[in-house]
């Protein structure tokens, strides 16, 4: 499951995949008391276990990138997980697949390093580090994204148009 977020810029409203990052330390998993969320051996964080998920939302808040969201009409957090039943058999994930500009691209290292830019997989957020699977592209030379401290985003600031 793929979230998209209406973000409205001038007159306009556009929509923005909001991606699981699947981190190397996943901090929604280390909270779920219920030991509902799972991460493969190739490092793909898993959607929460349906038979295991007490809907208590502490992935939700616990996540820096703001990804798991719960889904009340089946009581379970929901996010994306690479279409695992896609990877898993060799097939790329859908957003990758339909993306129009390209922007979301799923490849090898060797694939990823010939796109323009540097894939970026660590981030930090204050003092803390956190390294994902999933890289972004940032201009040659930045080897890690700081989200800034004060940055609070929020879905009404996102509408509203405010600039983080």
């Amino acid at each position: 499951m793929i979230h998209l977020v209406e973000i409205r810029r001038a007159e306009t409203v556009q929509t923005t995949p909001m991606v699981c990052m699947h981190c190397e330390e996943p901090a929604c998993q280390a909270v779920c008391p219920a030991d509902a969320i799972k991460r493969t051996p190739d490092g793909v964080v898993q959607s929460s276990l349906k038979p295991r998920c007490i809907g208590c939302t502490n992935c939700v808040y616990a996540c820096p990138f703001g990804v798991p969201k719960y889904e009340a009409d089946v009581d379970q957090m929901m996010k994306c997980d690479m279409c695992y039943d896609r990877t898993s058999v060799g097939k790329k994930p859908m957003c990758a697949t339909v993306c129009p500009s390209g922007a979301l691209f799923f490849g090898t290292p060797e694939e990823i390093a010939e796109r323009r830019g540097n894939p970026v997989n660590e981030f930090t957020f204050g003092d803390q580090v956190v390294r994902t699977k999933v890289s972004i592209m940032l201009p040659a030379g930045q080897r890690r994204m700081a989200v800034r401290p004060d940055a609070v985003i929020r879905k009404a600031d996102l509408l509203a148009g405010a600039r983080v």
